[in-house]
């Protein structure tokens, strides 16, 4: 997706000794002219910058258009027809064709288990093994782990009281003591396991070359004055070696 727990979950399955051989992500379809999806599973703000990841990593990217929606929506999984978590199957199909030799998959879940066990079912179904280093770790501790350890992800989107628009562009490291705040005041998930906001990686240990993000658009879905829901649309974007 772009985001901080999938680019440190991928630093934590390095840091474990594997390799990272190539890079999934799944996108709004694109004659839906959206760029937020109402899905259960997936990221989808920032899919206009995606591309660049692959640069900035240099391994293969591979994307397939989100055409399934979340049709069986139960604690369990089992094959459903046009359910997203099908085209999260064929994205990997997709990989494998031309990795056979992959292994497994880097996921950044930290509390769904409705994610959870839709990655797993898929990689079940596919030999391979899901490594999720974040599961169920504190978000408060995860959150200042990740700020230190170099990865610069920046908020991309806000739907939470005491989140506004004004915070779109900040840092998770500039964002910490007030997310810390407001999960004292307001019980909001510090590491955003709630929907109160996404990010987007703009520069972390992985990257060979980082990304400067010169001008954005703030896109408002609601303006309520207690949980705003606002999120960035990127226009203009280049790479920057290190």
């Amino acid at each position: 997706s772009g985001g901080k727990d999938s680019c440190y979950n991928m630093m934590q399955c390095v840091a474990n000794g594997h390799e990272i051989a190539a890079i999934a992500n799944l996108k709004p379809p694109h004659e839906s002219g959206k760029d937020e999806l109402d899905s259960f599973m997936y990221q989808t703000v920032g899919h206009d910058a995606i591309h660049l990841y692959s640069e900035c990593m240099d391994v293969p990217l591979y994307r397939r258009e989100i055409r399934g929606g979340s049709v069986l929506q139960a604690s369990d999984y089992t094959v459903t027809a046009d359910d997203e978590t099908e085209d999260l199957y064929m994205l990997l199909k997709d990989v494998l064709n031309d990795h056979p030799d992959i292994k497994g998959i880097s996921v950044g879940a930290i509390l769904s288990n409705y994610q959870r066990v839709r990655v797993e079912h898929v990689c079940n179904r596919l030999g391979l093994t899901s490594f999720a280093y974040l599961w169920r770790r504190d978000q408060k501790e995860l959150l200042y782990e990740m700020a230190n350890a170099g990865v610069n992800a920046i908020l991309i989107k806000v739907a939470a009281i005491g989140l506004k628009s004004t915070h779109l562009g900040k840092s998770i490291g500039q964002m910490y003591p007030y997310l810390c705040k407001m999960n004292d005041m307001y019980d909001l998930h510090i590491c955003g396991e709630g929907g109160e906001y996404e990010t987007f990686t703009v520069d972390c240990p992985l990257f060979k070359k980082r990304i400067i993000v010169e001008e954005t658009e703030t896109v408002v879905h609601s303006d309520d004055a207690f949980a705003q829901v606002a999120y960035l649309k990127f226009q203009k974007c280049r790479l920057e070696a290190k």
